[in-house]
């Protein structure tokens, strides 16, 4: 099949209203489609996952407005880029149009270059839309942010997804042009595999279909004038290998590292060994990095079980030690084997609680004098002021009474 562009290009949206998903965001009755109306598009930042249709709804918003759109890539733009971008729109100024310039991946954006915006921002020369996978709270400077409306989009649904893989079949002129045969349980297994990312399902249903075109022609190559061969079949053989594997929302410099490590952590700490097991997959599939599971299973171990199973450290530790040796793949028996042990032992977080309360007697109270029968007397002058004098040794009188702590908290409880 020859074309000149992906797939997932030829059926870009050319109307908001063609755009599929994010209904609340883009909608008839949203905010932001109530204020388009008016004429008025305000500075956004556009946060949500790849393929989710950030770049395609930024330009489809310029378009509503009548605004000129200008684009910048954060990863391979920088300052004189902005610069030039900034002259452009102050002659759109003058002229009094509007312009609107859009930065993907605005969360590569150091801090010097998101400050560069905030005048032009501030004194209306741009609107300005941002796209970031991150979290715009930790990537986007507080000045700036402050400026944007934060609009989140979600992954796209199954059903958004079959919809814009029918709409492919039927609309796309090259497509339609090959006999293809392609059921619906195969529509919604590449939409299962796709991970919400509209971008991966179009291009992999482009990819299905040009390896069952080739199947078929083999096939007719082989068995001349057999009609039942002429129509290619997209099989779930053939998206398996086109996938390879299932698409993993997992970037371990990005929130949805945090998001993952943590369910796997809380799962832990509820004891449901099924979701531990779970989130670890996740994590394995994504291409964590071992030691990291393994030092996270470490601190759980004393953090949150601690003295209810005192050698869930002991395991923790060798299992730490051993994916230090060993590496993957062989590594993810020895988490799995850990997280179940794990997840399976009792709870206990008596030394967070104890810990954290002396250290708040600590600070409140601050250095209280240490009990003179509790101190070192290695010198004739110290026992002369009375140093280790009155100490019981525990050994020779375990049923003494006496006190440990300073006199001015001798009652006070830590742990319990």
């Amino acid at each position: 099949m020859k074309h000149t562009s992906p797939l997932a290009e030829r059926l870009r949206p050319k109307k908001l209203v063609e755009v599929v998903g994010q209904e609340k965001i883009i909608g008839q009755s949203s905010v932001l489609a109530q204020s388009l109306k008016s004429g008025h598009l305000p500075s956004l930042v556009l946060w949500g996952p790849p393929g989710c249709g950030k770049t395609t709804i930024a330009r489809l918003l310029a378009q509503e407005i009548g605004a000129i759109f200008l684009q910048l890539e954060a990863v391979t733009s920088g300052l004189k880029e902005f610069r030039k971008i900034i002259n452009e729109a102050l002659e759109n100024k003058i002229e009094d149009k509007q312009t609107v310039l859009f930065i993907d991946e605005i969360h590569r954006w150091n801090k010097k270059q998101q400050d560069a915006l905030l005048p032009y921002v501030e004194d209306g020369t741009i609107i300005f839309i941002g796209a970031t996978t991150e979290n715009p709270s930790f990537e986007v400077i507080s000045a700036l942010l402050s400026r944007l409306k934060v609009i989140i989009l979600q992954p796209l649904s199954k059903t958004d997804l079959v919809i814009l893989l029918q709409r492919a079949l039927s609309e796309d002129s090259e497509l339609k042009n090959i006999k293809i045969n392609l059921e619906s349980g195969e529509v919604e297994m590449i939409a299962d595999f796709s991970g919400g990312d509209a971008r991966v399902a179009l291009n992999a249903l482009e990819l299905c279909v040009n390896a069952s075109s080739r199947l078929g022609s083999n096939a007719r190559t082989s068995a001349a004038g057999d009609q039942a061969k002429a129509c290619s079949q997209v099989t779930p053989d053939i998206i398996k290998q086109v996938f390879d594997r299932t698409n993993l929302l997992y970037d371990k410099a990005g929130e949805e590292h945090y998001n993952i490590i943590s369910a796997f952590i809380k799962s832990l700490r509820g004891s449901d060994v099924d979701a531990a097991v779970y989130y670890l997959a996740r994590m394995i599939e994504g291409g964590e990095d071992a030691e990291f599971i393994a030092r996270r299973l470490l601190i759980f171990s004393s953090e949150d079980i601690g003295n209810a199973l005192p050698t869930a450290l002991v395991v923790a530790n060798a299992c730490f030690d051993a994916v230090r040796k060993i590496g993957w793949p062989e590594s993810q028996l020895i988490l799995t084997q850990t997280t179940i042990y794990l997840a399976k032992a009792p709870k206990s977080n008596l030394s967070v609680r104890a810990i954290s309360s002396a250290r708040a007697e600590v600070q409140e109270s601050g250095n209280l004098p240490i009990p003179l029968h509790l101190r070192n007397a290695p010198t004739k002058f110290m026992k002369d002021l009375g140093y280790s004098q009155g100490y019981i040794y525990t050994h020779s009188d375990p049923t003494a009474q006496q006190e440990f702590l300073p006199k001015e908290i001798k009652n006070k409880k830590f742990v319990k």
